[in-house]
């Protein structure tokens, strides 16, 4: 991250605009990465009955506080260190109720598991652009005295359409909101990203093309859930900043959980309504993931049947 942002400095890019989807992207696929590496390797240990996982974690202990009295030395990161696990901790919680809606949809629908991470992936990666964007015009306006505002912005309570559409507070003012048009262009480029995502997704995973009715419905789910982020994160943006708290520090993993949350959550509406609407592409997806579930589920069975007979046979 620390290359990107300075690759984007010296290109005159702006950081905000590809720091962030960049660092979630590269945050999924790193995790997801070593977590199948490491898991396989401790499994194995493990079956070979060695301590390596025990041991790992009796180390960590014993490094934690080193590392603690490092970022409490730094004043770049002792507020980090502070006020940073509450926004983690919640996040966690609230990312925990959109896998449980998961969970239920996937008995329904086979097929909702591959637009899970695309719907909630884009939605969050727009919403986090927007927030690190606001929180720099904070910054950059006010000479980082968190809990001032600049001239004529200093509205942390604001109706949508002053957030998305330039329109009036609630509080009475008739300024624009300096954030909408950005705001616009995110949507903007939702909406062909997405199209590009259903048709691939749909083509790769079942070899067939998605109907009309199910593009509208997959697009009306993902503008709501990035109109409902995007106009949440204006107000938490803001009203952190208003409590003395910098949203870089919090703002994005409430954000991202919640995206996740209405991202599941209409999504699964979306094709709760598709169903009942008798749209076969939610059948056609059903079928080629059960279809390779049962083959996946016959390969498995095939090689412990040749293991066991090999087994025998020595």
């Amino acid at each position: 991250m620390v290359i990107v942002i300075i690759l984007a400095r010296a290109l005159k890019v702006n950081p905000d605009n590809v720091a962030t989807p960049i660092a979630a992207s590269l945050g999924d696929v790193t995790t997801l990465s070593l977590l199948a590496w490491i898991a396989d390797i401790l499994f194995r240990h493990l079956e070979l009955k060695m301590f390596t996982a025990q041991i790992i974690i009796g180390c960590y202990f014993l490094i934690l506080p080193v590392f603690l009295y490092m970022a409490w030395s730094n004043p770049h990161t002792v507020e980090v260190l502070q006020t940073g696990w509450t926004p983690v901790l919640m996040a966690m919680l609230i990312s925990s109720g959109g896998g449980l809606i998961l969970d239920h949809a996937v008995e329904m629908f086979k097929g909702i598991t591959v637009f899970a991470p695309v719907m909630n992936g884009a939605g969050g990666n727009l919403v986090a652009i927007q927030a690190s964007r606001m929180t720099t015009y904070l910054h950059a306006a006010t000479n980082s005295l968190q809990g001032t505002f600049p001239p004529d912005d200093d509205r942390v309570c604001v109706l949508p359409c002053s957030a998305l559409c330039g329109g009036f507070s609630c509080c009475g003012s008739n300024q624009a909101a300096p954030h909408a048009g950005t705001a616009r262009l995110l949507l903007c480029i939702l909406v062909p990203g997405q199209l590009v995502f259903v048709y691939s997704i749909c083509v790769l995973e079942a070899g067939v093309l998605p109907t009309p009715l199910f593009l509208l419905g997959y697009i009306i789910a993902s503008v709501a859930q990035v109109v409902l982020l995007l106009y949440l994160c204006q107000l938490l943006v803001y009203w952190m900043w208003s409590r003395g708290a910098d949203p870089d520090n919090a703002a994005i993993p409430y954000l991202t959980a919640i995206g996740d949350l209405l991202g599941t959550g209409f999504l699964t509406i979306a094709f709760l309504l598709l169903h009942f609407g008798g749209d076969p592409t939610i059948q056609n997806l059903d079928v080629h993931r059960i279809m390779n579930e049962t083959v996946v589920e016959f390969l498995n069975h095939t090689s412990f049947s040749v293991n066991l007979v090999a087994t025998l046979d020595t």
